[in-house]
């Protein structure tokens, strides 16, 4: 299912895409509500599918899939020109992308580590940011020396 979902997902940022460009700088109201709401579903789809599919991988079939899509589009609209070229490296994209799916994703060698965006706490429980915590730390070691 997260595969059909970052399909999906891809197919509506080539839509946020071609809006963003129709809207002549979101000077054009129609184009630039297409965008918003597309690039809102596209985004939160690609959010939902991150909780199945590693990011690496993910990220780059988005990416592939959107980018492939939307210079198909351009030149099925006549927007960009047809060139033999141009197909081949489309074609490129595509058996990237392809082959990103067909390889079985493994987790990484070595106990996997959760990256806390929590700020962090003193002994007292108070938040610190990350350059206090820092210069605290520094002036500790120093300390003990």
């Amino acid at each position: 299912m997260a595969w059909v979902v970052l399909f999906v997902s891809a197919a509506l940022e080539t839509v946020w895409a071609t809006a963003l460009g129709e809207s002549h700088g979101f000077t054009r109201l129609g184009p630039s509500l297409v965008f918003a709401a597309t690039i809102a579903v596209s985004l939160g789809a690609f959010g939902y599918v991150l909780r199945h599919i590693p990011i690496s991988t993910a990220y780059a079939v988005w990416t592939g899939t959107g980018a492939a899509l939307t210079v198909l589009w351009g030149m099925a609209t006549g927007a960009e020109p047809v060139t033999l070229l141009r197909l081949l490296f489309i074609a490129g994209i595509v058996g990237c992308v392809v082959g990103l799916k067909l390889v079985p994703a493994r987790p990484a060698r070595g106990r996997a580590r959760r990256v806390s965006v929590a700020p962090a706490r003193d002994s007292v429980g108070a938040a610190r940011d990350s350059v206090g915590a820092a210069r605290d730390s520094s002036s500790a070691a120093r300390d003990s020396a």
